[in-house]
């Protein structure tokens, strides 16, 4: 695995000990197979973006500060250039862009995603709250508690984060898309 990747691994697992809970407490806390955490834990398989925002809330600490190890500085304001918030990238039919990872108590996380080809497996996601999708470029499949919805530019969908979602291109290479999680 990548080294960014191991860097968050270890963020985990130090506030997971900070918490004062064991690794199988811990996959109580996040319903996950006690083996399955611990993947995460050491960095040996990717970590989706539904377990990072969730574990970011149940340890009381920003995303940023579990993706990037600093804490958001800015608290009136902050801008992300074109190209430059962090990637966020834990899986490959994914990449995401934090656009607003630098502002302090943050009431919702938005991301910049590109979604790969409806020809790869996908992998389904589920978090806690509300998901805001709008997309930008590129036709969008998105799989919905078993809907299959169909998003062109210019369409958005407002769901329950918590029911299984997974997002894919449909009939191009790619699909970008503005997500905001709350």
């Amino acid at each position: 695995m990548s080294e960014n990747i191991k860097q968050i691994a270890m963020r985990i697992k130090d506030l997971r000990e900070i918490k004062g809970l064991t690794a199988e407490a811990a996959a109580k806390v996040f319903k996950l197979p006690t083996a399955q955490y611990k993947k995460y834990e050491s960095g040996e398989t990717d970590i989706p973006v539904s377990f990072l925002y969730e574990a970011a809330q149940r340890f009381e600490v920003e995303l940023t500060a579990l993706l990037t190890g600093e804490e958001p500085r800015m608290n009136v304001y902050s801008l992300v250039r074109a190209d430059k918030g962090p990637a966020a990238e834990r899986r490959k039919e994914y990449k995401y862009q934090d656009l607003a990872y630098n502002f302090r108590n943050k009431k919702a996380e938005v991301f910049l995603v590109k979604a790969g080809n409806s020809k790869q497996p996908v992998h389904f996601n589920s978090h806690p709250g509300q998901e805001f999708n709008f997309v930008l470029e590129g036709t969008l499949k998105v799989l919905l508690d078993g809907h299959e919805l169909i998003l062109n530019p210019g369409d958005s969908l407002f769901f329950d984060s918590g029911k299984k979602h997974a997002m894919a291109a449909e009939k191009c290479a790619s699909a970008k898309f503005l997500a905001v999680i709350l």
